[in-house]
């Protein structure tokens, strides 16, 4: 079965706009969990416009499923990550004041760095996954990081596929096929909606699991939160 990860960060900017705790960020992913959500994922950024660090904190207690924290990895994010013992983490190779997260880790060139920091994680028995393009060469070399998972970087296939879905996910199956040959596990997440996530998750082969915020949270405006993750549950299954 492939897992879903909800991205709760969406319901933390909708709090932050306003002050005070409506909607309440714990709820919420205590709610997600309830509906079926095998994952809570969060993406904790410097200046903290969404999940706060102390959203981090006061949401590892209520999390029973994966607690999945992704981000650059700082020293501050690391530091944070251990204290709060994610069950994964996922590095993503973000700029300070970026608006989202808009490309995969260039390997090739951040080796040396990503091996030292993964070392960290592993020493901490927490599980790794690197953001990554659909890029034969970044995966040949992510097993030298040391990462047990890779997460695919799905705009690009996101884009294309109301013109030629085929097109679309043609290098993804390419990317995935490399992956499990290499013994990685496969994450995949940004713009996987409920249009395009059926025809992903049949061809790409070895996907564990998918992380989805923006599109759901949306979404769920429309059909209700349980309404929408039952939906998107149906999508990995079908």
């Amino acid at each position: 079965m492939i897992h879903l990860s909800v991205n709760i960060n969406k319901i933390a900017t909708l709090r932050n706009a306003r002050g005070g705790n409506v909607p309440d960020v714990q709820k919420f992913a205590i709610d997600c969990e309830r509906y079926g959500a095998q994952g809570i994922t969060v993406h904790p950024r410097p200046d903290q416009r969404h999940i706060t660090f102390l959203d981090v904190e006061l949401l590892r207690p209520v999390v029973k499923t994966e607690f999945n924290i992704e981000g650059y990895p700082t020293e501050q994010f690391i530091a944070l990550v251990i204290k709060n013992k994610a069950d994964q983490v996922t590095l993503v190779p973000d700029k300070p004041g970026q608006l989202t997260s808009d490309h995969g880790w260039d390997i090739k060139t951040h080796l040396v760095e990503l091996k030292r920091i993964i070392a960290i994680f592993k020493n901490a028995r927490i599980r790794t996954s690197l953001f990554v393009d659909p890029d034969p060469e970044m995966i040949q070399l992510a097993p030298e990081t040391g990462t047990d998972r890779i997460e695919l970087y799905t705009e690009s296939y996101a884009r294309l596929y109301p013109e030629n879905r085929e097109l679309a996910i043609e290098p993804y199956i390419k990317a995935a096929e490399k992956a499990v040959a290499l013994g990685l596990g496969i994450n995949a997440g940004h713009d996987l909606c409920l249009d395009n996530l059926n025809y992903f998750a049949k061809n790409i082969p070895g996907l564990l699991e998918v992380s989805i915020g923006h599109a759901l949270i949306s979404e769920a405006l429309y059909y209700g939160i349980e309404n929408t993750i039952q939906l998107y549950n149906r999508q990995l299954k079908g």
